[in-house]
């Protein structure tokens, strides 16, 4: 049975407006956090350890958590409708369940699970990626602990990618080296990391509920467990490098590029991985993306033309992901992860 705001008693708003999220000052929080600010319909606070020396922009409430106790977690979830969650892949594994079982004794609704990847449909891709089954228990928690979730399909990070070494898109741009997958040509969606943001804003600043039956409009239920789908851009590897040559004013003399086949890279990651080497993560990963027979490409199910998102410039984010290696250097738990 669907629900409408008409049937709502009074003083129902209905819209999200207190947010709180988990990993304000991280790689892809930043990016929410200011989307969400810019949209001027929320008030944002951030969930931070007690130790922390993240620099949160102006505008965001802080919250000091300390995770070993839950109270203080569940303390600042009070009163929040919407809790974001992006943690670090070097996170603690229990760190997701207890925000969530936090989020629920607070009486949080709605959660965002730490999945901001590909498709969460591609079932084989997935199993194979080691993540699936991980990202389905995170939203399976969230439902038996009575709230509903909003997943995040965008497929891998643009900018973040190409600036997180080899074993991302096969970019060294400090030895001028590029590792190619089989020839090159097996498209991804990718979306950059300000388009995420923008996607979960824009997902945000809708109506919580249609008015009555007759409202057709876009509502944040329409994507109640489910994932909201979005891309910046379809590409392969050698159109990446072509925008790498302009961006840089390169040219194919000053770069050496090999070419490895995907399934023996898988290979190789997940051999290094079993013997718990993580630095074989990035290598299963993104080789797997790359399958021909089986991309990480969910174009056909993005819906940036409802959320009202921008078309962007490949070379301008091709820029930013350069400018963003310095920065990925300085934090080798990323690099490694």
């Amino acid at each position: 049975m669907s629900e409408y705001a008409k049937n709502k008693p009074a003083g129902f708003k209905n819209a999200i407006e207190k947010v709180a999220i988990v990993g304000a000052g991280g790689t892809i929080g930043s990016h929410i956090v200011s989307a969400l600010l810019k949209s001027g319909k929320h008030t944002v606070t951030a969930l931070s350890r007690k130790d922390s020396n993240n620099k949160l922009p102006n505008g965001v409430s802080v919250a000091p958590v300390d995770y070993s106790d839950e109270s203080t977690i569940v303390e600042a979830l009070k009163g929040q409708e919407f809790f974001i969650i992006t943690v670090s892949p070097t996170a603690p594994r229990d760190t997701h369940s207890k925000l969530v079982q936090a989020a629920a004794k607070a009486g949080v609704p709605y959660i965002m699970p730490n999945s901001y990847a590909g498709d969460i449909e591609q079932v084989q891709l997935g199993v194979d990626t080691l993540v699936g089954a991980v990202a389905k228990a995170n939203r399976e928690e969230i439902e038996k602990l009575g709230m509903q979730w909003i997943a995040v399909c965008c497929g891998f990070w643009y900018d973040y990618s190409l600036a997180g070494g080899e074993a991302r898109f096969g970019f060294d741009f400090d030895k001028h080296t590029l590792t190619i997958y089989d020839d090159g040509q097996t498209k991804n969606s990718v979306s950059t990391l300000a388009q995420v943001g923008r996607a979960v804003a824009n997902v945000l600043s809708f109506p919580l509920l249609p008015q009555d039956e007759n409202d057709k409009s876009l509502t944040i239920s329409s994507w109640l467990n489910k994932a909201v789908y979005l891309k910046s851009f379809v590409v392969n590897q050698n159109e990446i490098f072509e925008s790498v040559k302009r961006v840089t004013g390169t040219t194919d003399a000053d770069w050496t590029v090999t070419h490895e086949n995907t399934k023996q890279r898988y290979e190789e990651g997940m051999a290094l991985v079993k013997k718990g080497n993580m630095s074989g993560f990035g290598k299963l990963l993104y080789s797997r993306a790359f399958y021909p027979e089986d991309p990480s490409n969910c174009a056909a199910k993005a819906q940036d033309e409802l959320l009202g998102l921008p078309e962007e410039k490949l070379d301008d984010a091709t820029k930013d992901g350069i400018e963003l290696v310095k920065e990925l250097q300085k934090r080798p738990e990323r690099m490694a992860s």
